[in-house]
């Protein structure tokens, strides 16, 4: 009974100093990213073709709204056929609408698709650096404290935010 005591403390001593023995880090992206100007730039340029879209976008509603409310102010005197013409105007306007939205803001869009030619690159180095950083210097996990709504409180000291700046060349 004791020797079966004494393995399994001993046992218990091994788990316990193997969890000790592993190194975490945490990343601020959030940080990073802004220390980065290329990132900056993109984010800029992503906004302003943004705006430029959604002006287009809402240009055309002004448009359909108008439609509508000329149909509205008509509807007393159109026949059937006229008023069928007129709202099925309206609707293909709408759709039309729509699919604009899609190809600028839609999940494969064009704003989608700038995202991906701007931003990944440089998310892409981010996490490259912090991979080299983590198998340099052996960190079992890297987390994001930007992203990791769970992580209440981190110690500064573990934090290579910077390190990765540095790696980047920034």
């Amino acid at each position: 009974m004791k020797k079966a005591l004494f393995i399994f403390g001993a046992l218990m001593m091994l788990s316990m100093g193997s969890s000790y023995a592993q190194k975490y880090a945490l990343i601020d992206m959030e940080y990073i990213l802004k220390k980065i100007p290329a990132y900056e730039s993109a984010n800029k340029e992503l906004e302003a073709l943004s705006e430029e879209w959604q002006h287009e976008v809402d240009k055309e509603v002004e448009v359909v709204n108008a439609m509508y409310k000329k149909y509205q102010a008509d509807l007393a005197f159109l026949a059937g056929s006229e008023k069928t013409r007129r709202e099925n105007e309206i609707v293909a306007k709408e759709n039309a609408i729509q699919e604009l939205r899609n190809k600028y803001f839609g999940p494969q869009g064009t704003l989608f698709e700038q995202q991906q030619k701007l931003i990944k690159p440089i998310q892409d180095s981010i996490y490259e650096a912090v991979k080299e950083i983590a198998t340099e210097q052996g960190y079992a996990m890297v987390v994001d404290r930007a992203s990791a709504t769970s992580v209440i409180f981190a110690s500064p000291a573990i934090d290579i935010s910077d390190l990765v700046l540095a790696r980047l060349g920034y």
